[in-house]
């Protein structure tokens, strides 16, 4: 009897258990109203297109067919076509070139036109112009004293002088203005200064402690206090494959870069998570909305509502202690202090 009744119990529960509640994470969802093909046009990215097809566009790399048709899914242009075919039971998003491509006229479209995964405008200046790094090493780097002639601001073409000791012994060095200075707000730890670049420069001579440099780029004006680092070596990444997070990691979004408080599509965020967590550009997280206190009508009591899912984001730049992240979808605002969790 009681094999039995823990049986039914079983039963029960399966079946009264929401559909989506048993649903693997693996399981890669189609959308009900997705269209039989669809037409690439200027200005599409990999993960819009994707979203016309799945439920969660952020696992387009699964169904991109990879085929003698089209080696990379980046190659793709405006004017081609996309449609979705089944093939051993899985989806599969082919490419059939437009038009353009049987003209006798038509000629090789140039690799800058080729649709992105991700809108790189909405990140370019994040990749080239910003960074972080921890505070001891950016108090350890020399400080611009003032320009040629003692100007306070100088601009391309021009000299200026910074004191201290360079970090590296390189040609080729930066300015930098720090902008922002993170801690975690969980644990109160020191995550490190963002930076913003202000200048391209050059050494010309070390005296002492005065270090003499050329201005050869100018992004923004060199005044005095800014700061003088090692010229950024790494390659810019341009290309991303999304993939799902860490497991079971979770963190906090420190700020919305270029905004006060809140955010949403395309906004880049900053995290409480870096390298040392794991985290690598492609990484997909869902951001959960902190939920609001409000007052219990009968017990007065402060009640804190439970948080809820309110947008996608992918990690497009990491650093020791701290990630770049672009709001890929949001049916809310988002706001520091939502936390993360995986997609």
């Amino acid at each position: 009897m009681k094999k039995f009744l823990c049986a039914l119990a079983a039963v029960w529960l399966l079946v009264s258990t929401p559909a989506h509640a048993n649903a693997r994470k693996d399981v890669l969802q189609l959308r009900e109203d997705r269209p039989q093909e669809y037409v690439v046009v200027k200005g599409d990215t990999l993960w819009d297109i994707s979203a016309r097809f799945l439920e969660s566009p952020w696992r387009w790399p699964e169904v991109w067919d990879m085929n003698v048709e089209i080696h990379n899914p980046h190659l793709i242009y405006p004017g081609d076509i996309i449609y979705l075919v089944w093939e051993n039971g899985k989806p599969k998003l082919k490419v059939r070139r437009g038009m353009r491509k049987l003209s006798p006229t038509a000629r090789a479209e140039p690799l800058d036109r080729a649709i992105p995964a991700i809108p790189l405008k909405d990140i370019l200046s994040f990749l080239e112009e910003t960074r972080v790094i921890d505070r001891e090493r950016f108090e350890q780097a020399p400080y611009v004293l003032a320009g040629k002639n003692q100007r306070l601001i100088a601009g391309a073409g021009d000299r200026i002088y910074a004191r201290g000791e360079l970090l590296e012994e390189l040609p080729r060095q930066a300015v930098y203005r720090a902008t922002n200075e993170y801690v975690d707000p969980d644990t109160e730890e020191a995550l490190g200064y963002e930076l913003t670049k202000v200048s391209d420069v050059s050494v010309i001579a070390e005296n002492d402690d005065v270090i003499s440099l050329n201005v050869n780029r100018s992004v923004l004006e060199t005044r005095a206090l800014d700061r003088v680092i090692p010229a950024a070596e790494e390659r810019i990444q341009s290309v991303f494959y999304p993939k799902p997070s860490p497991e079971a990691l979770t963190g906090k979004i420190l700020s919305v870069l270029g905004a006060v408080n809140d955010g949403g599509q395309f906004d880049v965020v900053a995290l409480n998570r870096g390298v040392r967590e794991g985290l690598e550009a492609g990484h997909v997280f869902a951001i959960y909305r902190t939920g609001e206190t409000v007052v219990d009508p009968i017990t007065k009591e402060k009640i804190q509502l439970p948080a809820e899912r309110s947008g996608v984001l992918m990690v497009f730049k990491t650093f020791e202690k701290v990630s770049y992240g672009l709001v890929m979808m949001s049916t809310n605002v988002v706001s520091v202090g939502d936390e993360i969790r995986e997609p």
